[in-house]
C-alpha cells in the first residue's frame, strides 16, 4: 500500500472505540447489544462500522447525511427547552430494522461518502453557535452507530455551553452508554414495545439493553422521556399499554413524560394509520396507573399534545403539534398553584 493511500486511509477514516481484535483478523463490536463479529473488510450490521486490517473504523465520522434545525418538540422532547430550537444531526446506519421507519432513506442505506456533507466536531458546534443554538440534537437514525463522532461533538459542545441531547431505540452497552452520558443533558428513548416478541416482530431487535439503558439514564440524573408508537395488530392492546405504563412508574417514575405517538404506513409496513381513540385509550390507561405527564404526538390540534398541571390541571404550555403558542410554567412551576413541573425550562 501506499504512502498516498495510507494517508488518506487514516485521514478519512476513524478507529472505533468498543471493540475487541480476535484471531485472524477479525473484530468484535462492544457498542450495542449485537457484539458483531466482523470479519475483515466487512461490516457489522449497522453497516457503517468497518474491519479494516483487523482494526474497527466508523465509516460516517465527519460524514452527516442530515443536517437540520428543528423544535425540539420535534424529537418529542416537551420538558426540554420548549419553543427552542435544537440543530439536528444523522448519518446513516442504524443497528434496529424497523419495518415502520419512516427514516429508512437513512437507516437502513449503507455508507456512501459522496452522498453525505463533511463536517468536523468543532464545524457543527460552530453553525449552532453562529445560529445561536441552544442544543445540538442526534436523531433521524440511531445515534449508537455514529458513537465516536456523537461523542466528540458533545465534547466539543460542553466546552461551549451547548445542550446535548439524543433520541435513541436505548439498545446500546453500559459501557459506552455511561461515557456518553457524562457530556450528555437529556434524553428521547423511542419504546417499541415491552417484550422481547414485540420488539423482534417490529424490529429484529431484543428489549434487554433497552431497559437497562433507560435504568441508568434515569440513575445519572439525565433528562428522559419515552416515546411509545402505538401500531395497530403489533403493540396496541391494552395488555401491552398497561405493561409498559406499570414498568414505568414502577421503574423510572411517575413524573417522566410518556409520549404514545400515532403511526402511518411507511417503508415496509402497510398496515392502516393508528385510530386516534387508540391514542386516547392509551392516554386514560396511563392517567389510571398514575403517569403524570402523558401525550399525544402526530395529532396535531389535540387537547393532550399540551402540558397540564397534575395538581390543579391548568394547561400549562399549549402546543399546536411541534408549535409552543403558550408557556406558564414560571421558574419550573405552575403559575397557577405554585407546583413543580419537572424539566429543564431555562
Amino acid at each position: 500500500m501506499s504512502i498516498l493511500v495510507l494517508f488518506l486511509l487514516g485521514s478519512s477514516l476513524k478507529e472505533a472505540l468498543f471493540y475487541k481484535k480476535l484471531d485472524n483478523n477479525k473484530v468484535q463490536c462492544e457498542l450495542c447489544f449485537r457484539k458483531c463479529i466482523i470479519l475483515e473488510n466487512k461490516r457489522g450490521f449497522c453497516r457503517v462500522r468497518e474491519n479494516r486490517k483487523g482494526k474497527l473504523y466508523s465509516l460516517v465520522y465527519n460524514y452527516p447525511q442530515a443536517v437540520q434545525i428543528d423544535p425540539t418538540e420535534k424529537e418529542p422532547m416537551y420538558h426540554f427547552l420548549p419553543g427552542t430550537e435544537i440543530l439536528c444531526i444523522g448519518t446513516v446506519g442504524c443497528n434496529f430494522v424497523c419495518q415502520h421507519c419512516h427514516n429508512w432513506h437513512l437507516s437502513q442505506a449503507s455508507f456512501k461518502k459522496g452522498e453525505s456533507y463533511f463536517l468536523t466536531p468543532k464545524e457543527i458546534v460552530e453553525i449552532a453557535k453562529r445560529k445561536k443554538i441552544k442544543s445540538i440534537s442526534f436523531t433521524y437514525n440511531e445515534p449508537t452507530v455514529f458513537y465516536e463522532y456523537l461523542l466528540d461533538i458533545a465534547k466539543e459542545s460542553k466546552k461551549n455551553n451547548i445542550n446535548i441531547i439524543w433520541h435513541s431505540n436505548g439498545a446500546i452497552n453500559k459501557e459506552p452508554l455511561l461515557a456518553l452520558l457524562e457530556y450528555t443533558d437529556g434524553v428521547t428513548i423511542d419504546f417499541k414495545g415491552i417484550n422481547n416478541e414485540i420488539l423482534m416482530k417490529m424490529s429484529n431487535a431484543k428489549i434487554d439493553n433497552t431497559l437497562q439503558t433507560l435504568k441508568i439514564i434515569k440513575e445519572k440524573g439525565k433528562w428522559l422521556e419515552i416515546v411509545n408508537l402505538l401500531i395497530p395488530t403489533l403493540n396496541d392492546k391494552e395488555e401491552n399499554i398497561r405493561d409498559l405504563c406499570k414498568w414505568i412508574k414502577e421503574n423510572l417514575g411517575d413524573d417522566l413524560p410518556l409520549h404514545f405517538t400515532r403511526y402511518f404506513p411507511n417503508y415496509k409496513l402497510t398496515i392502516p394509520p393508528t385510530p386516534i381513540s387508540t391514542l386516547e385509550r392509551a392516554y386514560k390507561i396511563a392517567k389510571e396507573i398514575g403517569l403524570k405527564y402523558v401525550y399525544l404526538g402526530n395529532v396535531p390540534g389535540h387537547k393532550y399534545n399540551s402540558t397540564y398541571c397534575p395538581k390543579c390541571d391548568k394547561r400549562l404550555i399549549y402546543r399546536i403539534h411541534f408549535t409552543v403558542i403558550e408557556n406558564k410554567i414560571k421558574n419550573g412551576k405552575c403559575s397557577f398553584c405554585h407546583t413543580s413541573i419537572p424539566g429543564k425550562w431555562e
